[in-house]
Order: C-alpha cells, then structure tokens, then sequence
C-alpha cells in the first residue's frame, strides 16, 4: 500500500461515515488535534451504567482521520467504559485494514 493509497474499508468509512454530529443529550466531551497536519477531533458521548449509549464525532481532516473517527465511534458504541479505554491506536488501524505508513500519525492533546 503505498502512502496515497486507502483500502476499500477505509473509503468507504470516508465517504459514509458513521456516527456523525453531536450527541444531544450527551454527558462527555472530548477535543484532540494533531499540530503537525492539522487534524481536529471533537467528540461527544452519552454514557449511562458506565454504557457509551451514543457515541458521535465532527472532525477537521484528511480521509485517515474521518475514516478512523467514524470506526472508533463503531467499535465503542454499546461497550462498557473499560472496554472503550484500552482501545488503541494499533486497534483501530487493524479495524480498518491497515492506513498507508504517511497517515499514521497518532492524535496528541
């Protein structure tokens, strides 16, 4: 895979993402960004019995960083807090197939 190349999982999660918007009733909030590229995370979530009951995102950038936003919000949704928390990077990546090497770049605070 070279470095413009996305697989068909990760396009197709670009184009149609899942979970998009703002958690109305929401009881957690998160905002992560990546300096180097400009990336833009904002996250919202309602959780209830230490449930992620809702789970929704809005992000600034590329095709990885949507892709990899819109299978996050499918891989916690309806999981317990715990689960959600030891998610990682490497986790998501392997969710989506892989990302070309110049895309991973991992989102700092």
């Amino acid at each position: 895979m070279s470095t413009l190349e996305y697989n068909e999982l990760t396009m197709e999660h670009f184009q149609n993402p899942r979970n998009v918007g703002v958690v109305k009733d929401g009881n957690g909030y998160g905002k992560i960004g990546e300096l180097g590229c400009g990336d833009i995370c904002e996250i919202t979530v309602r959780i209830e019995n230490n449930t992620i009951e809702d789970f929704k995102f809005r992000v600034y950038g590329c095709a990885g960083a949507i892709a990899t936003s819109s299978v996050i919000t499918e891989m916690a949704q309806k999981k317990s807090i715990d689960f959600a928390l030891q998610l990682t990077d490497d986790d998501v990546v392997e969710q989506l197939g892989g990302l070309p090497e110049g895309k991973k770049h991992w989102m700092t605070t």
